[in-house]
């Protein structure tokens, strides 16, 4: 409720403020000329020419209204006074301050004789929406927002090139899909950076659990108060965890589409603001020099790309966006196959949240080095492809020679050691010395007969504890299962007549694309993380999970359960099996027992196909049915795996036969 009730609203009354009255139906116009010629009228079409009459009506300088335009797209929310004081708040801190960018990349253009423009599209927070139905509009908002940033692009028909402005989980990735569609124009991606954590408190990951912890009497009211206030200890930029959104940054770089050492630099900072004016020279010179994003993005680029996240121990996500981007840069799409085989021979080097073992947070990372530092020990170990060109117009191999003798590599190398007291090998470890501490690779694709078509679990991720010498993580327990995420939460908080134990497999069906839009369930995956029996709980689920979810925790399951997928099946006390090998990357998810008795993983994927579906399995309530647009397009494009794509022809040719088959039926 607000704190002052404004009272009747007049209609139509007399202002006191006679100014308001005071309206002119004329104006003088800018003062000028336009630098017409004749091929101009001649040639141009209208709206080229009336294009540069609304730049003169803007306010920009008649004389010069003919300059290259080149488009500045960004996801910036809320509005910002000048001293940084919020007139209306953003939905995040990773939009927040991206209008700073903006702005000096736009000056930065203007100073190279070219004419700046700018639009917006606004991101919504995957940390806000957690546990509701925001949620459902998550990711496919991704798709929706790349395609207004293509018409946005295709809307200036005279740019030379684009700069896209993104910092967070959804708004990044749309960002790429718009650059890498756009390929026939130079385009670059300029990161939002990372907020910075706080000198005493959580982090803005593990904050998200104080619901839990409180509900189970392992933080009071005073502290989950205190806590939660200071989680985001600076205003701007995305969170401070290798989550989805530094994730897509760490990306971005390692494709070749953002200048040299620019992801998870710290929000608006001096090093942030100049990552943008290097982009904005950067795409001028790209321009000049004619070269498109189709010469930078390539399969050689996406393997590349698809090596540093394994090297970083990204987010899942990516396994969703990675494939996205290349089907919009006409490439092939990576497959389950492709990304298991890099993530066998590629060592997770970084150590950072939510990984481990020590949890640095994505300043430090930054500061030793970011993604240039990673690719130079994936360089050594012959992991690179070092020709494939970068934004910078030069190839991969020469800018890491660059990097290795920089003074800016040096200098913030040092920094790190004198103003946190870390060593910067010990956040981007050599290989050797990763093995030693037992940083294992980054993901594995569990099979079996609840999941058929793969799944995933980060399990690098997995509590170590719960990991045998080995280093398979093996775990047979007893279904919980769940058709609503409010039931889930509830049962993990201890509410209700039946409380999630230890030693639980929690499942929760029904939440892939066709029941919720694929939700992301971090508010399940951080109370499991941060409660002190969660690590003993597994989670198998056809949703989908935040980067910053850590744990044992399968997603991505497929088929999903509304689509016949066979975790629509398993009952409340089967028994499940689940095993990860952490070294060699092989997993397996299994139903091996049913009414109180053992059976084989055979005898059980026969048994799952003659019961019936959950009698609770449904689409939830709330799907908007925008959502459920989405889901039938990306399940016709290739579906989860296939990257959640709109595949024009596929969808195309699904329609045409489905026409074709009414009017045969009619005749």
């Amino acid at each position: 409720m607000p704190s002052v009730r404004p009272g009747p609203i007049p209609l139509f009354d007399p202002s006191t403020d006679p100014s308001l009255f005071e309206v002119q139906t004329k104006a003088e116009g800018p003062v000028g000329s336009l630098p017409l010629t004749d091929a101009m009228l001649r040639d141009w079409p209208s709206g080229d020419l009336f294009g540069l009459t609304q730049n003169a009506g803007m306010g920009w300088k008649p004389s010069e209204v003919d300059r290259d335009p080149f488009l500045i797209l960004s996801t910036q929310g809320g509005l910002r006074d000048e001293d940084g004081s919020p007139i209306a708040l953003g939905y995040h801190t990773g939009h927040w301050e991206v209008g700073l960018l903006v702005r000096e990349a736009a000056e930065e253009l203007t100073g190279l004789g070219v004419a700046p423009f700018a639009g917006m599209v606004s991101d919504p927070c995957d940390g806000r929406t957690q546990g509701t139905t925001g949620m459902m509009d998550s990711l496919p908002y991704r798709n929706d927002a790349a395609i207004v940033f293509r018409r946005l692009i295709r809307s200036l028909p005279r740019r030379k090139g684009v700069l896209g402005v993104a910092t967070c989980d959804k708004g990044l990735p749309a960002m790429l899909l718009a650059l890498a569609g756009s390929k026939h124009l130079p385009g670059i991606l300029v990161p939002g950076g990372v907020t910075l954590p706080p000198r005493v408190g959580e982090d803005a990951g593990k904050v998200q659990s104080i619901g839990a912890r409180y509900s189970h009497g392992e933080l009071d009211l005073k502290e989950a108060a205190e806590l939660g206030c200071r989680a985001c200890a600076s205003a701007g930029g995305g969170c401070q965890f290798l989550g989805t959104a530094a994730t897509s940054q760490v990306v971005a770089e390692a494709l070749g589409l953002s200048v040299p050492h620019s992801a998870l630099a710290p929000s608006g900072q001096a090093i942030w603001k100049d990552v943008a004016r290097r982009s904005a020279r950067a795409l001028v010179e790209l321009s000049i020099r004619g070269l498109t994003t189709a010469e930078i993005l390539t399969d050689a680029s996406i393997r590349n790309a698809m090596t540093v996240h394994a090297a970083f121990g990204g987010s899942t996500n990516l396994l969703l966006h990675v494939p996205a981007i290349a089907f919009a840069a006409g490439l092939e799409r990576p497959t389950v196959e492709d990304w298991a085989e890099i993530n066998r021979k590629t060592p997770r080097l970084v150590d950072v949240l939510p990984n481990g073992p020590s949890y640095h947070p994505t300043i430090r990372a930054f500061l030793a080095g970011g993604v240039p530092e990673v690719m130079l020990h994936l360089r050594d170990l012959g992991l690179l492809e070092l020709g494939v060109l970068t934004v910078t117009g030069r190839t991969l191999g020469e800018v890491l020679d660059e990097w290795a003798g920089s003074d800016r590599r040096t200098l913030l190398r040092q920094r790190l050691k004198d103003q946190d007291g870390v060593e910067p090998d010990d956040v981007i470890m050599p290989p050797d010395l990763a093995k030693s501490r037992g940083l294992t690779s980054t993901v594995t694709f569990p099979r079996g007969n609840l999941a058929p078509e793969g799944s995933v679990i980060k399990s690098t991720a997995i509590d170590p504890t719960v990991v045998d010498p080995d280093g398979v993580y093996r775990k047979t327990g007893p279904a919980r299962v769940f058709t609503r995420e409010t039931d889930a939460i509830a049962a993990i908080k201890g509410q209700g007549t039946h409380p999630l134990k230890a030693g639980d497999v929690l499942v929760l069906m029904g939440r892939g694309p066709l029941g919720t839009g694929m939700e992301e369930i971090y508010q399940i995956t951080a109370a499991l993380k941060h409660l002190s029996f969660g690590k003993e709980i597994a989670v198998v689920t056809d949703a989908r999970f935040s980067g910053v979810s850590t744990g044992a925790c399968i997603g991505h399951v497929g088929p999903e359960a509304l689509a016949g997928g066979p975790l629509a099946k398993v009952r409340d006390g089967d028994t499940i099996r689940i095993i990860v090998d952490r070294i060699n990357l092989e997993g397996s998810v299994d139903l091996v027992g049913a009414e109180g008795k053992p059976i084989t993983p055979e005898q059980a994927a026969l048994l799952l196909i003659e019961r019936e579906p959950d009698p609770g399995l449904s689409p939830d309530p709330d799907l908007p049915d925008d959502t459920r647009l989405w889901a039938a397009l990306q399940a016709v494009g290739g579906g989860t795996w296939g990257g959640c794509v709109y595949d024009v022809d596929a969808i195309v040719g699904a329609l045409q036969s489905g026409k074709k088959a009414k009017i045969a039926g009619a005749g």
